[in-house]
């Protein structure tokens, strides 16, 4: 027997063992806009401590106390100091400066992107390819010192505000580049009823999730719904 052969192998790990992410606080920049708003909204009714952030910290905090929950609100920079997890909400055009200008705030905070860059004209939703690739990608180059990932990208705000709907049937497909991070945004994603996170390559594949988009905006139109996704055989 060679040395090699008495070593054993650790088992895989389980890809649905995620971490307990209950006691951690989730920040939203852009939490005044729709989607943020609903992220915060759900991830505060399920049991989070969230912080919404806005570029005027009056905003943020009439807002906060619209969602209840115990959601607070703060100017963009205290909300990214205060969390340990921050959900990048904020519109397209905004996104590179607002990043830009809180680097250190964001310094070795783990940042969930889940900005969709698009286009819109007389047919509709189309995708744009920033020169990083994608939103996620712009992200990690402005902020080397955090640990970007990617999620929350085909979330239909209208559902994630609506109090009347108790679960979100759909999956959230998650980006990054180290398991132990993408794993926590797996286990936030499924702190909200009906949802579940799915690991779904590393960052340079975010472009093509970010454009998905599009597609669900024209299913939305054609079949007056508000569509989300499911992955099947996992």
């Amino acid at each position: 027997m060679t040395s090699n052969d008495s070593v054993q192998k650790a088992p895989a790990k389980d890809p649905w063992e995620l971490p307990d992410v209950s006691g951690l606080v989730v920040g939203v920049l852009g939490g005044t806009g729709d989607q943020g708003r609903g992220l915060a909204y759900r991830l505060a009714r399920a049991g989070q401590k969230v912080i919404i952030g806005s570029r005027a910290a009056e905003r943020a905090q009439t807002a906060a106390d619209e969602l209840g929950h115990g959601v607070e609100g703060a100017e963009n920079a205290e909300c990214a100091r205060r969390s340990d997890i921050v959900i990048v909400a904020v519109p397209w055009d905004g996104h590179g400066k607002t990043l830009e200008a809180l680097r250190e705030e964001l310094s070795g905070k783990l940042v969930v992107d889940c900005v969709n860059p698009l286009g819109f004209d007389k047919k509709g939703a189309y995708a744009l390819k920033p020169e990083e690739g994608s939103a996620a990608e712009q992200a990690a180059a402005l902020l080397p010192d955090s640990r970007v990932t990617a999620a929350f990208h085909h979330l239909s705000a209208v559902l994630l505000q609506d109090p009347a709907v108790e679960e979100i049937d759909t999956d959230v497909m998650v980006l990054g580049e180290a398991r132990a991070d993408t794993d926590i945004v797996q286990a936030l994603a499924a702190r909200i009823p009906g949802m579940r996170g799915v690991f779904a390559g590393r960052l340079r594949n975010a472009h093509q999730v970010e454009s998905l988009v599009a597609n669900l905006i024209s299913v939305n139109r054609r079949y007056k719904a508000h569509a989300g996704l499911r992955v099947t055989d996992v």
